[in-house]
């Protein structure tokens, strides 16, 4: 790990780091917001925030305002880039309007991108290690949520690894990506055309295969009703809400008047997700 910034912050530490990844084969960038307490060496809990197409892992830390609150409530924040770069596959720039190039929080299984496209590998197997290992931060109490395609990677990676995440949340995930455009052309390209696999990285198919709820004490999501991807019929919220009520799984699912998909968005409602995660983390 390669510490690139620090900067004071509520009392606390927004550090930027870099380091070389074996899972990905190219290095890789993550931030992390340590509260006071962390600082001061104390493991703390934290939740993982996975961002969404075009950003990398200083957008979150810049535009959500999240530090404040964190900082009080005594928890760690991360978030890695969305994908690798610089592993000049063709198309790796010009792809991201439709989402093969972005990292979409999988491990790809077609050429080209099998070799680097390994963000599932990555987040779980080595970044999570290696938080534990170099920094004050409780493993055991980890939380994750995320916006747009990382609102998918939030929903997806906390399903499929049950016991490694306590509390989850999204804002405007890609619910239902078999069924939407975006979800179609990067599980073409990541995942070929076996519909099987496809359906393994589908929060909705994945909460439908559950034999019981696996967030009993609840997942939240936002979704604001101006959200021109919404209306695209991208995100399809309601498809998972439908999986969540068949299985008796606790959700909260609010809509918002107004609310579009950046940030501002994300801004207005970010501390209610920080709360969310601080009850489940440290009950």
């Amino acid at each position: 790990m390669e510490l690139k910034s620090a900067h004071a912050c509520f009392g606390g530490a927004q550090r930027y780091y870099q380091h070389d990844s074996r899972e990905i084969g190219l290095p890789m960038k993550f931030s992390v917001y340590l509260p006071p307490k962390a600082v001061a060496g104390e493991k703390v809990p934290a939740v993982l925030y996975l961002a969404g197409l075009t950003c990398t892992e200083e957008t979150f830390m810049t535009k959500a305002g999240a530090q404040r609150l964190a900082a009080e409530l005594n928890i760690a924040l991360i978030a890695p880039d969305t994908s690798p770069r610089g592993a000049n596959v063709p198309g790796e720039s010009d792809s991201w309007d439709f989402g093969v190039g972005a990292g979409f929080y999988l491990d790809a299984q077609q050429a080209p991108w099998e070799q680097n496209w390994r963000m599932e590998s990555y987040l779980i197997e080595e970044l999570l290690p290696l938080l534990a290992r170099h920094l004050p931060i409780d493993t055991q109490r980890l939380g994750i949520f995320g916006h747009s395609m990382g609102g998918h990677g939030a929903l997806t990676l906390a399903l499929h690894h049950p016991g490694v995440f306590k509390s989850l949340s999204a804002f405007a995930p890609i619910a239902n990506p078999v069924n939407c455009p975006w979800g179609q052309k990067a599980f073409a390209g990541y995942l070929g055309a076996n519909q099987a696999a496809w359906a393994q990285h589908d929060a909705t198919r994945l909460m439908e295969s559950q034999g019981k709820p696996p967030y009993p004490a609840g997942i939240l999501i936002d979704q604001g009703l101006a959200d021109k991807f919404l209306i695209e019929k991208q995100l399809l919220p309601e498809a998972l809400e439908a999986a969540c009520a068949q299985l008796g799984q606790p959700l909260t699912l609010r809509r918002h008047a107004g609310y579009d998909h950046g940030y501002y968005f994300i801004q207005t409602f970010i501390d209610d997700h920080l709360r969310h995660h601080a009850q489940q983390l440290q009950a």
